[in-house]
């Protein structure tokens, strides 16, 4: 079975529900709020797990009652949790609200993701034996370098996602092998306002770049091939959070599994489509029979 290393954040999403999102010193009425377990690291482990894969989370939870329902969440997916740490402070929070067209604003406290600034005894030779490794910013920087580097040298495929976004150090890049950036992250790392611009500006600096467009769909370029577009199911979203780990957790395990890159994508947006007409971001995860259902629809 492909296997699928995450090294990332872990945070229990307080999630308010609202027409529309307050402007700057204004007080709106929301409808609803719920905690759902989440962070860009544990979202896209739960997304590889549920699409078919054997998945590690490599990270840490604090010792406290969002810990344990962060770690049972993982486990309950299949998320394999033996290098997830337990340590002395807080978990991560990320406060979320979403209007009524499924669009999101997001304040993340990193809590003991913040702990996770090296790799720990253990932590490469798991990275070791995957097929990839899922990166994100969620965590110290120094940790995701490091975690790529290990990844590189034992030839394991680094799978980036630069959000929160933040310029990357050229040593992050170069051991990066894809990277996987939403149009706004794109285009704040490229300078670029064009997608197919910006994508082309950051092949530059990567092998693969695959922009992510929403309901549009997803932009792929590698160095050597021709750009390629591949459009997004037509749905109406609920609720986008969580939506772009859903698609890189599901094209990690496509792209694993050899699935030709075209395939690949369209998998992987089948998956997200499925993610934004659901509340909440691990909540919302399809399982492998869902996905490949909307993907033969």
């Amino acid at each position: 079975m492909t296997h699928i290393a995450v090294l990332g954040s872990t945070n229990m999403d307080l999630v308010t529900y609202v027409a529309r999102a307050p402007q700057r010193g204004e007080t709106v009425t929301g409808r609803e709020f719920r905690t759902i377990p989440g962070g860009k690291g544990a979202n896209q482990a739960i997304a590889a797990a549920r699409a078919g894969a054997t998945v590690s989370m490599i990270g840490a939870v604090g010792n406290d009652a969002f810990g344990a329902r962060l770690r049972d969440a993982l486990e309950h997916s299949g998320v394999d949790t033996d290098f997830l740490r337990t340590v002395e402070d807080h978990s991560g929070t990320a406060h979320i609200v979403v209007d009524d067209e499924g669009g999101n604003a997001i304040v993340v406290i990193p809590g003991a993701n913040g702990t996770v600034d090296h790799l720990s005894p253990g932590d490469e030779g798991v990275i070791a034996t995957a097929d990839a490794l899922l990166l994100q910013l969620e965590i110290p920087l120094a940790a995701v370098v490091a975690g790529a580097e290990a990844a590189h040298r034992h030839g394991v495929r680094t799978v980036l996602t630069p959000s929160p976004v933040q310029s990357l150090p050229s040593g992050l890049l170069a051991v990066t092998d894809l990277l996987v950036a939403n149009e706004y992250e794109a285009v704040t790392l490229s300078g670029h306002t064009d997608p197919r611009d910006a994508a082309a500006a950051l092949l530059d600096l990567v092998p693969e770049v695959v922009v992510t467009l929403g309901a549009t769909g997803c932009l792929y370029l590698a160095r050597g091939t021709e750009p390629l577009v591949v459009p997004a199911p037509r749905v109406t979203a609920v609720d986008s959070t969580g939506a772009g780990d859903t698609f890189v957790g599901a094209l990690a395990v496509a792209l694993a599994e050899e699935k030709p890159v075209r395939e690949a994508l369209s998998w992987a947006a089948a998956a997200a489509s499925i993610s934004v007409q659901r509340a909440g971001a691990s909540a919302s995860m399809p399982y492998r029979p869902e996905i490949e259902a909307q993907y033969s629809a």
